[in-house]
């Protein structure tokens, strides 16, 4: 994902699928006719008869397969989301591959190539060792005092170089035609605040303090175990004053406009305009600060730090961000921190997989332009069109007839969702990657330019008006997304397969699947944060207060479900921070039902395999679920995801809907039942 923020997009999966690189070498399709789904669309050996539906339904509809399932040990989790993740990466690899062979490539495909032979050319990456990190390690030395230090961080968003303070481009959520500059908060090393703060994680902490040891002595730096101890101190003040995730979901309170000397005046003790200057933004006159109370106060913690601490801070952060384009003692000890210790993986991925990730990271356009033209055939897009059509449609007939929200409201609502545009596939334009220089022998200077490209590329935007043909995901990531302030939706390519989506599976299957996943997105811009940006993206209250205080009312429902949730003694599921997946999973999932029961045609569903259409439909929805994860990957999720655990994105929505308990025979006393009028529902 490009640096936007993450209240402006939402996804239909944790971000950590994208991270996965694939396991498997074969390029070739799935077959719907071939397990794990079945002749229309469902691997019924995957079922669990012994377990009750209403006692647990995913484990019911997927209980086999997910008790059978062996997580890869270079994974923290596996799925079916996973196995798309593997194919498209198996054939993104055969795509990079083929460029790095072709002997008069097109000069796109040539940076491919180049690209990933210097990802593989271990040999020449061993004899370099740490000399990559000489400039960046003598640049730190040099920044000997604040100002130098924060002109130094002013660089994070194009070199290796680490910063407390975040910047990015993005729409302007007061002005959605136009780009802005946000800072946010930053600085930790750790996935999230609680790690610092909470006794749950202080193994993993103290496992942390001595990576951040074990990388400074890697390059030599004085007295490495003292400034191990010192950093841990000061990333934990910073923890401590940094807003928790859930805080950050309000975009209100995430909106605050000011000048490049109002921001000097609100936080001082750190010098803004050497940072802005060092990240090319030293002409803009306007800012958008997201956590305002947070950063005058890290703002402090910095202007207090000793130069020193922050020097090795800085040193660490560089050393750890390069890590993986540096020789083997340094991708280890990263993996073995990072991957082992915090997400419980046995061993690391093959290096193969992880020079098609930095490809894919670096050119990932130039990629899904290869990826596109081989995978993705236009009949996909076709009856994805009309798929989308009908959520529209049924999420219309939900705003007309519900029963809480005023004329007014739902008229402003009517008009957002006739303006929301759907992207299926892939852009209508492509990224032009002509400035980046690639070169075949130098990986760490190769990764340190697209950096630098990327932020140039960004910078760039802020005199032009906003691209609305851009994608924020590329065609081969499995994912799909919805963005406020451009109101779309979007789908790439690789997530239209099984058993997300297939034009011959069963009609239920595909309602199920992929419709409730576009439903998923399509509720997303009336979910507690969508919901607060009108029809053109822009950040506006077009609620009655009345209505709105009702919306509010009906999530809190929806929340306390999540919050008595507690998949390991004393840490439940956050409620709040889950809560706008949350409305999106069972918005998307009545309105995909109310689209299947349409798309009958006013027929009934028929019988197949003994299982009626409504039993296909919902069977369908949890085993586009099926994911099985290490228990520290859950641990990591539950503090730091907006998505909660799989399962419980399964069973809780279903558990809200009447057609769910009708279907199979749910009944009172049953774990699943929720009596209709204690029902979540917000559309």
């Amino acid at each position: 994902m490009t640096l936007r923020s993450t209240v402006k997009i939402a996804g239909v999966l944790a971000a950590a699928f994208l991270a996965f690189g694939c396991q498997k070498e074969e390029t070739s399709d799935i077959k719907l006719d071939a397990r794990p789904y079945g002749t229309w669309g469902f691997d019924l050996a995957g079922r669990n008869a012994k377990v009750s539906p209403g006692e647990d339904f995913y484990m019911y509809a997927v209980g086999t397969s997910h008790e059978k399932m062996v997580i890869p040990d270079d994974r923290a989790g596996w799925g079916s989301f996973y196995e798309l993740v593997e194919l498209s990466n198996a054939r993104g690899r055969a795509l990079i591959e083929n460029a790095a062979r072709a002997v008069r490539p097109k000069a796109e495909a040539r940076k491919v190539g180049d690209l990933y032979k210097s990802f593989m050319d271990e040999a020449h990456i061993e004899a370099l060792d740490a000399k990559p990190l000489t400039k960046s390690l003598a640049d730190i030395r040099a920044a000997d005092t604040h100002q130098k230090m924060a002109a130094l961080m002013g660089k994070i968003p194009s070199t290796y170089h680490g910063a407390f303070f975040a910047p990015y481009v993005g729409t302007d959520d007061h002005d959605p035609a136009r780009y802005a500059v946000f800072i946010n908060q930053a600085g930790l090393g750790l996935p999230d605040r609680d790690y610092y703060l909470k006794a749950d994680f202080a193994t993993k902490k103290a496992a942390y303090r001595d990576y951040v040891a074990r990388t400074l002595a890697a390059v030599n730096w004085p007295d490495a175990e003292a400034k191990a101890d010192a950093i841990l101190k000061l990333e934990t003040e910073i923890a401590t004053v940094s807003l928790p995730m859930e805080a950050q979901r309000d975009p209100v309170a995430m909106y605050n406009a000011m000048t490049p000397a109002e921001l000097a005046a609100l936080a001082p003790g750190f010098d803004w305009g050497v940072y802005l200057k060092g990240a090319d933004l030293g002409d803009v006159k306007r800012l958008v600060v997201r956590q305002k109370t947070a950063i005058p106060k890290i703002a402090a913690i910095y202007a207090k730090t000793d130069i020193p601490t922050l020097q090795a801070w800085q040193a660490f952060t560089t050393v750890d961000s390069a890590s993986p384009n540096l020789s083997k003692r340094f991708v280890d000890s990263q993996w073995e921190f990072r991957s082992k210790t915090l997400n419980g993986t046995k061993t690391q991925r093959e290096r193969w997989k992880r020079g098609v990730a930095a490809v894919e990271n670096a050119l990932g356009e130039a990629v899904g332009k290869l990826y596109v033209a081989e995978y993705f055939p236009p009949t996909y897009k076709q009856e994805m069109d009309v798929l989308v059509a009908n959520l529209k449609g049924a999420m219309k007939h939900r705003i007309e007839t519900n029963d809480w929200m005023e004329p007014a409201t739902k008229q402003a609502a009517l008009i957002k969702l006739e303006k929301m545009r759907p992207k299926i596939g892939y852009p209508s334009k492509w990224r032009d990657y002509s400035p980046l220089t690639i070169r075949a022998d130098d990986l760490f200077g190769n990764v340190e330019r697209s950096i630098a490209y990327e932020w140039k590329r960004q910078v760039d935007r802020l005199s032009k008006p906003v691209d609305r043909e851009e994608w924020y995901m590329t065609p081969q990531t499995v994912n799909a997304y919805y963005s406020g302030t451009e109101n779309e939706i979007a789908f790439p390519a690789a997530f239209l397969q099984p058993p997300n989506f297939h034009p011959d599976a069963d009609l239920a299957v595909n309602y199920g699947g992929i419709g409730a996943t576009i439903g998923h997105e399509i509720t997303h811009g009336f979910d507690d944060e969508g919901r607060q940006y009108d029809a053109d993206g822009r950040l506006k209250d077009w609620w009655t207060p009345a209505d709105a205080a009702r919306f509010k009312e009906r999530a809190k429902v929806l929340g306390a479900q999540f919050d008595a949730i507690e998949p390991f003694p004393g840490m439940h599921v956050n409620g709040n921070l889950t809560m706008g997946e949350n409305i999106a999973d069972l918005g998307g999932l009545i309105i995909a039902y109310e689209a299947y029961q349409k798309a009958l045609g006013g027929k009934p569903a028929p019988v197949i395999d003994g299982l009626t259409g409504d039993q296909r439909f919902f069977l369908a929805y949890a085993q586009s679920w099926l994911t099985k994860k290490r228990e520290d990957a859950v641990k990591q999720q539950i503090v730091s995801d907006p998505h909660a655990p799989e399962i419980y994105r399964a069973n809780v929505p279903v558990a809200n809907m009447v057609e769910f308990q009708k279907a199979f025979g749910v009944k009172p006393g049953d774990k699943l039942y929720v009596p209709p009028e204690k029902m979540a529902r917000i559309w």
